[in-house]
């Protein structure tokens, strides 16, 4: 059952438009991603369905039960938390409870973030400031969590640890709208995502799909400490796995052939290391790497440069 639905969502500034014409719907219960380009979009997408802006036209529905208050039932995590510097991490987060009629135990969400409640946020890492801002966008025992850029500029341990904190969330039920730009997070956390490019959605689909669509070929890349023969190129070319094979020559610039020291790349699919490996034994080859297309290729592939907005609005952080 979706608990969030944009149909056609369209936000304008004047003349200047930062989201064209988005539609997604996010399922209870899972992690939802939006990714995209600076400027393409996700930021004021999801401000829009915190109801942080209003929208210039389209549809937004949250569906988080009959005389739900949507104050209380959407908790919101923004690119950047800035609380008072002397103010304690115990004090933020009382204060924050005192705001809802059945706050969480804000002691118990403290602990699952590894905050120390005597802190101050001063005296805060970047990693405990995020979690922190995780902690208080919970505190209201929220049904929907809005995380906006969660883990830009944290340092890998830093970004792990609020993986992990965003994981226990999910097995609480929460659903998560996740605003990235990382892919590693997407595939650690998502079940699916929306590409949104130049204020449209490009594609929704998992992972998975999206790596499918970019086409999911495999390559071999590798060297050979003697030339190729031609009847050897011409017998790898012929494997059903293969789709092509070519030899780059390290002398003369890439003319195929049997050149020493060339590097080989044999794109296909299927079991292709085995195949080739029948006609070309791993024993002839050097530097034997194996490349799969990744969420990377799949993400700059429906996000063109020539599709990066002129037109955003200066407010759009992301």
């Amino acid at each position: 059952m979706a608990i969030i639905t944009v149909d056609h969502l369209r936000k304008t500034y004047g003349a200047r438009v930062a989201v064209e014409d988005v539609s997604f719907s996010v399922e209870e219960g899972e992690v939802f991603g939006i990714v995209g380009r600076n400027g393409a979009g996700k930021t004021t997408t999801v401000e829009c369905v915190a109801g942080l802006r209003t929208p210039t036209s389209g549809m937004i529905e949250l569906d988080v039960g009959p005389g739900a208050d949507l104050k209380e039932q959407v908790g919101v995590q923004l690119q950047e938390c800035s609380l008072p510097d002397k103010i304690r991490v115990g004090e933020a987060l009382s204060l924050y409870a005192s705001f809802y009629r059945r706050p969480a135990d804000w002691r118990a969400l403290a602990a699952e973030a590894g905050l120390d409640l005597r802190a101050s946020f001063a005296t805060l890492s970047g990693g405990q400031r995020q979690r922190l801002s995780v902690a208080l966008a919970l505190v209201g025992s929220p049904r929907v969590a809005i995380l906006d850029e969660l883990t830009t500029g944290l340092d890998p341990q830093a970004r792990r640890e609020t993986w992990e904190l965003v994981t226990r969330i999910r097995q609480r039920g929460v659903t998560v709208l996740l605003v990235t730009h990382f892919m590693e997070e997407v595939e650690r956390l998502c079940d699916r995502v929306a590409v949104i490019s130049r204020g449209r959605v490009r594609a929704v689909d998992t992972p998975a799909g999206l790596v499918a669509r970019a086409g999911g070929e495999q390559r071999l890349v590798f060297r050979t400490d003697k030339p190729l023969t031609a009847e050897r190129i011409a017998r790898l070319r012929a494997l059903p796995e293969v789709t092509s094979a070519t030899v780059k020559s390290a002398v003369d610039g890439g003319v195929e052939g049997a050149v020493e020291g060339g590097e080989t790349t044999i794109a296909g699919d299927g079991d292709l290391l085995s195949a080739v490996t029948a006609v070309l034994p791993t024993s002839l080859m050097r530097g034997l790497r194996m490349e799969r297309t990744t969420l990377d290729d799949a993400f700059l592939a429906l996000t063109e440069p020539s599709q990066a907005p002129s037109h955003a609005p200066s407010q759009e952080e992301s």
